[in-house]
């Protein structure tokens, strides 16, 4: 019989043993990861022209990613920022489905300038909610990913900010693009992440109290896990692992 060591279901997620800071002092990789408590989420031209003139990833994967990063900034309670470039012209305006997710959240729209962190208001915006809360990690998507993405990455890199480009929200006209745009930004220091890899960094214990709800992005936008779910739950009198939670009866 194969002998099963279960964990205690009051155990917590354990700190690392040394400190970013002194990994980085011994030479080592320093991992400060993001968290819901120190984290920012900007997104940047999710526009319906911009979207529309999309070619990699495909329209419906991506769509779906920048929704699943909406709705795991949205239950673990991390401010956001959304900005959009000339709406009032071909770029067209945010996507409604965003908009949804936020809906009292405003948008700062730019009129010409491209990197968003250059615009006065879009970095006024974001330096005042760094001060009041603390927060230096920045994760960031945009469209497309060669000057929306990766502008604003190696502006705030340069500023001495730690920055999380999730890749996979971020539209590209070619894989050309994407290619060059993920290999600069790696090359400059950022920590690259995809959608649904920085939502389990982030919840870190799906014991946590924000569980329940960061099962809505998962199920909603990442079809191939989302289905997981639902079967398993379909068909969960069937287990053959006893559930130490007792959700399953």
């Amino acid at each position: 019989m194969t002998k099963e060591i279960v964990s205690n279901i009051k155990d917590t997620s354990l700190a690392l043993e040394v400190t970013a800071a002194e990994a980085k002092a011994a030479g080592r990789f320093a991992y400060s990861k993001p968290t819901p408590e120190n984290s920012i989420v900007l997104f940047i031209d999710h526009q319906l022209g911009l979207l529309a003139s999309n070619r990699f990833p495909n329209l419906s994967e991506l769509k779906d990613n920048v929704l699943g990063l909406a709705e795991t900034a949205k239950a673990l309670d991390i401010p956001v920022l959304i900005s959009s470039s000339n709406a009032q012209w071909q770029n067209g305006d945010t996507i409604p489905e965003l908009k949804d997710v936020f809906p009292d959240e405003p948008i700062y729209r730019r009129t010409g300038i491209i990197n968003a962190y250059e615009d006065p208001s879009f970095r006024n915006a974001l330096k005042t909610l760094i001060k009041e809360t603390g927060r230096d990690h920045i994760i960031v998507a945009g469209v497309p990913i060669g000057t929306c993405c990766v502008f604003p990455t190696l502006s705030l890199l340069n500023d001495g900010y730690q920055v999380f480009p999730v890749i996979d929200a971020c539209g590209a006209w070619s894989q050309m693009e994407y290619d060059a745009a993920t290999q600069r930004m790696a090359n400059a220091g950022a920590e690259l992440e995809s959608t649904f890899a920085l939502a389990c960094e982030l919840q870190a214990d799906w014991k946590k109290p924000s569980g329940d709800a960061m099962l809505k992005p998962f199920r909603d936008h990442l079809s191939e896990y989302g289905y997981v779910i639902e079967n398993y739950w379909n068909n969960a009198n069937g287990h053959t692992v006893e559930d130490p939670f007792g959700q399953v009866k």
